[in-house]
């Protein structure tokens, strides 16, 4: 995150405060991991993977890794999407990503021993949108099914992209909440330090022949995230303890 401004990103936090505490966290909690699969999250593994080791990214993968180990240990429930692609079926405005059969498209390594663990339901997304990608054709949908079959009061959301992938799930599971569709869901909560997002300079962007539209910093877009999924009514939390 050497690009960051900090002066800029003082200035937001300035003008678009969050304020994230310490939750407690007991029965009746589920955790989802949003898309730490190695086409986002492992070092030069895709066009959309950091091209270098990345603070912010290798922190996320460290405090999912310690959370679900929590989770599991206590037989809590985990749901983790895998963002998933037919080859040559495109997702504009993104270029290819995460296509099947590249290995872009599962766990980081770290998360790998998610894939034989007996409390986590894994689920493979071909969208930005985790609840959307969760719906079936006979009109269940996924992630409805994991809510009420465990019972879940809260869930606790962790990974990448902070203002993409996790925003837009975060967002529609608070309107599926509002609108009484996932009971018993109460409360949503975001762990920031479980999240990241990726990092494209202004000057970078314009390197690579795109537009300066495409620039992204990595914490302006972080902390951008967070404060519209609190401004939507999610919970930040920067600790959590388990009751």
């Amino acid at each position: 995150m050497d690009t960051i401004d900090t002066p800029l990103l003082a200035a937001l936090a300035q003008a678009m405060p969050v304020a994230a505490g310490r939750a407690s966290l007991d029965a009746g909690t589920g955790l989802v991991i949003v898309d730490e699969v190695n086409g986002f999250a492992t070092v030069g593994a895709g066009p959309l993977a950091p091209p270098r080791e990345n603070a912010a990214v290798t922190r996320m993968v460290a405090e999912t890794d310690r959370l679900a180990r929590a989770f599991a240990a206590r037989d809590w429930p985990i749901l983790a999407f895998l963002d998933s692609h037919e080859p040559g079926k495109a997702e504009p405005p993104y270029p290819p990503h995460c296509e099947i059969g590249t290995g872009q498209e599962n766990l980081v390594p770290a998360l790998a021993w998610l894939e034989e663990c007996r409390q986590v339901q894994l689920m493979r997304k071909d969208c930005i949108n985790g609840y959307i990608g969760a719906e079936q054709a006979d009109g269940r949908n996924i992630v409805r099914d994991w809510i009420a079959r465990h019972g879940l009061q809260r869930v606790v959301v962790v990974g990448i992209c902070t203002d993409i992938c996790v925003l837009d799930f975060v967002l529609t599971l608070l309107s599926a909440r509002n609108h009484g569709l996932v009971a018993p869901l109460r409360d949503v909560l975001v762990y920031g330090p479980g999240c990241s997002t990726y990092d494209l300079p202004k000057e970078q962007a314009l390197a690579l022949g795109l537009p300066a539209t495409a620039g992204h910093p990595q914490e302006l877009a972080h902390h951008i995230g967070l404060y519209v999924m609190a401004s939507r009514g999610a919970i930040l939390a920067d600790e959590l303890v388990f009751a």
